[in-house]
Formats: C-alpha cells, sequence, structure tokens
C-alpha cells in the first residue's frame, strides 16, 4: 500500500473499530435483553474494579515504556526493564488480593473474584506485547489483534451467557480474549529480552512517576461515576449508565483510532523539533474526529429515546436525558483527549498532572452531590463539567508551546451537512411513528447517506483526501460528487 504511514495505520485502526463497533453493537444488545442491567452492572464494576488495580499493577511504566521504545534508542533494554519491573508488580498485587480476599464481597459473590486474579496475570503478558508494538509503531498490527482480542471475548461472552453463566461468563469472555490478542501479537513482535541497566530503570522510573499520577487521575475520573452510582443507587442504574455510556461512545471510534496512531509520531516529532508537523496533525485530527462527532450527537438527540428502548430494552429507555448530555461530553472529549494527548507526548506531564488532579477532585465532588440529587444524568452532568474544565486548562498549557487552530471551513461544512441531515430525520419522525426498530433503522440509515454525501460535497479537501487514499488502495473512485 503506497499510503503515508500515518493515514495508513489510521485507516487500519479505524476499519477494525468500525467492525468491532457493530459486532460489540449486537453483542450488547444481546446481553441487554438477556440478562438484564443489573448483571450488566456487575460486570461494569468488575471492568471497574480491574482498571483501578491494574493501575497499580502497571504503575505508570506502561506509558513510559511506549515513550521511551517511541524515541528509538536502547528499544530492547528499555522494554526487557519494564517487563521486569511490570513482572514484580503485578505478583506483589495478586498476592495482596489473594491475602485479603474477604473485603471483596461482590466479587466474591458474584464469583469473578478468581477472573480478576487471572485478568491481572493475562494483563502482564498483553500489556508487554501491545505496549511493544505501539513504541514501534505498528499501529496497523496493534488494532488488528486489539480486535481479534474483542471478537474472541465477545464469542466467549455470548456463549457464556447463552449457557447461563451471567456475570462470571462476560468476565471469564473478557480474560480469554486479552490472552488471544497476546498471542496474535507475538508473531509480529520484534523486540528481545537484553541486558539492562540501571540507567534504564531511572529513566522509565522518572517518566513513570508522572504517567501514574496522570494514569490514576484518568481512572479515576473514568470509572468514579461507575462506581458512586454502585454505591449511591444499584446495580441496574450502573447498567444503565454504563450502556447509555457505550452507545454514545460510538461517536469518538475515529478520535481513538486517530490517537494511537498520532501518538508515538508526536513523540518522535517533538523529539526532533518538528512542530509544524505536530500542529498540522492536531488540526486535522480536530476535523476527523467532530465529522462523525457531530452527527451522531444530532441523530442522538432526535432518535436516541427510540434507539434505546428497542436495541436494548424498556429497562434502558429511561437513559434518553444521560445520553443527550453524554453526547454532548463526546463532543468536548475530543478536545480534551488531544490537548492531553499531545501534552503526554510532548513530556510536560508536570502539567497535565496537576491538570487532572483539578478535575478529578472536581469530578469526584460533583458526582457526590448529584448522583444521589438527580440519579445518573447527574454522573452524566459531572462528567461534562469536568471534561470542560480538563479541556480548558489542557488548551491553556498546550497554547503556550502549540500554535492550536480549528480548521473553520471543514468545520462550518460539518455543520451544514448536520443541519440538513437533522431536517430529514426530524421531518421523518414526525411524519412516520417509530412503532418498531425497522422503521426506527430507516431515518439512521438514510440520514447517514445524507450527510456523507453532503459532507464529501461541501468539504473539497476531505473530498480530495479520500479520493486519494482510495485512489492508492486500488478502489475505483466515481466522480459523480
Amino acid at each position: 500500500m503506497a499510503i503515508e504511514p500515518i493515514q495508513r495505520q489510521s485507516i487500519v485502526s479505524l476499519v477494525w473499530q468500525i467492525a468491532l463497533t457493530f459486532i460489540g453493537f449486537l453483542s450488547t444488545m444481546y446481553f441487554a435483553h438477556t440478562v438484564g442491567a443489573s448483571v450488566l452492572g456487575g460486570y461494569f464494576l468488575f471492568l471497574a474494579y480491574f482498571s483501578i488495580i491494574g493501575l497499580m499493577t502497571d504503575g505508570g511504566f506502561g506509558g513510559a515504556a511506549i515513550k521511551r521504545i517511541s524515541e528509538g534508542e536502547e528499544q530492547d533494554a528499555y522494554f526487557s526493564a519494564f517487563v521486569v519491573l511490570r513482572s514484580v508488580f503485578v505478583t506483589m498485587v495478586v498476592v495482596a488480593l489473594i491475602a485479603f480476599r474477604n473485603y471483596f464481597v461482590d466479587l466474591n459473590d458474584a464469583g469473578t473474584f478468581i477472573w480478576l486474579l487471572l485478568a491481572l496475570i493475562i494483563s502482564l503478558l498483553y500489556g508487554a506485547i501491545s505496549g511493544g508494538m505501539q513504541g514501534c509503531g505498528k499501529i496497523g498490527i496493534q488494532a488488528t489483534a486489539g480486535f481479534i482480542n474483542n471478537v474472541s471475548r465477545i464469542i466467549i461472552q455470548v456463549v457464556a451467557v447463552f449457557f447461563g453463566f451471567g456475570v462470571a461468563g462476560l468476565a471469564g469472555g473478557f480474560v480469554v480474549g486479552m490472552f488471544v490478542g497476546s498471542i496474535v501479537q507475538l508473531r509480529f513482535f520484534d523486540l528481545r529480552f537484553v541486558r539492562f541497566g540501571w540507567e534504564h530503570i531511572k529513566s522509565l522510573s522518572t517518566f513513570s512517576l508522572w504517567v501514574f499520577l496522570i494514569s490514576g487521575g484518568g481512572i479515576v475520573f473514568m470509572y468514579s461515576d461507575t462506581i458512586m452510582i454502585g454505591y449511591f443507587l444499584n446495580n441496574a442504574d450502573v447498567g444503565v449508565y454504563r450502556i447509555v455510556l457505550q452507545f454514545t461512545s460510538l461517536a469518538a471510534f475515529t478520535t481513538n483510532a486517530l490517537r494511537s496512531t498520532l501518538w508515538p509520531r508526536v513523540s518522535r516529532w517533538g523529539k526532533t523539533g518538528e512542530m509544524g508537523l505536530i500542529e498540522e496533525s492536531l488540526s486535522r485530527a480536530f476535523t476527523y474526529s467532530l465529522v462523525l462527532a457531530i452527527p451522531m450527537f444530532a441523530g442522538g438527540v432526535l432518535l436516541g429515546d427510540k434507539l434505546l428502548y428497542y436495541f436494548y430494552g424498556a429497562e434502558f429507555g429511561r437513559g434518553y436525558i444521560t445520553m443527550v448530555v453524554l453526547f454532548i461530553v463526546q463532543i468536548v472529549n475530543i478536545f480534551q483527549f488531544f490537548f492531553t494527548s499531545y501534552l503526554s507526548a510532548l513530556d510536560h506531564l508536570k502539567d497535565l498532572f496537576k491538570i487532572t488532579v483539578v478535575a478529578v477532585a472536581a469530578n469526584i465532588a460533583l458526582n457526590a452531590i448529584l448522583i444521589p440529587m438527580i440519579g445518573i444524568a447527574g454522573a452524566a452532568i459531572a462528567t461534562l463539567v469536568t471534561m470542560g474544565l480538563n479541556a480548558v486548562l489542557a488548551l491553556w498549557v498546550l497554547s503556550r508551546m502549540l500554535t492550536i487552530r480549528v480548521e473553520s471551513g471543514s468545520l462550518m461544512n460539518i455543520l451544514k451537512a448536520s443541519v440538513v441531515m437533522s431536517l430529514f430525520v426530524g421531518g421523518y419522525r414526525m411524519v412516520v411513528p417509530l412503532s418498531n426498530v425497522w422503521l426506527a433503522l430507516v431515518p439512521v440509515v438514510l440520514g447517514g447517506v445524507i450527510y456523507v454525501v453532503l459532507v464529501l460535497k461541501f468539504d473539497r479537501k476531505i473530498y480530495e483526501e479520500l479520493k486519494g487514499i482510495m485512489m492508492q488502495m486500488n478502489v475505483t473512485w466515481s466522480e459523480w460528487l
């Protein structure tokens, strides 16, 4: 493929995310209708525990290893040092969990404690291989393995739920998928174990301290709402909230694909002083993230209540207001996500840590106030406010080193296409009663087609870039637009 590396790797990541989103969407619908919100809530709490405890086993060394490996110097030595350090942390945490097992009542009752231990052990293998692949810039392969990981997880989970294993089956599928993803990446893994010195550990430790603190804040930010909903409300509310959050995250998968591709590149550009490339990549990243997020927000406002009802079941329909707020969160998240990612890639970790501390403290406080008052909608509002705060603070810091700009022409074209699409979808809903899932899907499909055609017609820059990529992939391109 004669496609520029960033475009190629972003396309690979995006294609796999589209496929995974479709498969995950169908499987989540099955789980929601089969086991209900309460069992799903138990599984989401398992994931929250794994993420928070997994942070302690990583210690920030995963991000530090990716950073050092991406710089291209002594890659094998940094990889080896990372694996040894991570092994020590995983061993210590697993032993501590076994010693204090009786305190994890929820996990014991659900039968997921043993799966938590296995997940932490397998994460040692998966984290080492995946981190090495990211550091070496093999994002396309890493994204493909991630897709296989998630598909394997979903297959095991569907089978387990079918045979009645409930939340334990969901957790078991998560572990098996992670193991399969690790094995797939080994075929393309080039790093080797070599002797390393104290200087490698010291270099990783210097960077990892800030990564650990920042990652810790990020994990708390990501899961504090889930845990606090479980504390103040119940597992069913956790299930509804996380399903709605997962539904709105459809608007962000281009953001995730671009971030995984750009981070190691920005890290290297920062090392070589190529600031122009960094500024251009950030500007284009905004455009290609907003091109999906804005129309999905518009469509969610117009059709979200019916889609939640038909896709997941009646008990999830009550999450409509929460869904609207979380769609706005996804738009704000685009800016927050790239601002903080670029600060991290450019080694401004102290500034990023200060920003994270402020946002996390505000998030916890707002969750504690709003969740008891207005339920899961309060958690969504707390996330929106604190993510906006995070974005503003990160913008203030990043703007001191980069010229940050949004491509106003492309943004206006996206907004124009979204308005036309919204008028069509709104008119359809006024004329046609959405009495079943098929009638609800018609405006989704037609609205999407209208939007894509209009964006390509309005924005020649996006059109030409897409045309160039398709032609390099030997895909026939029609000039009818």
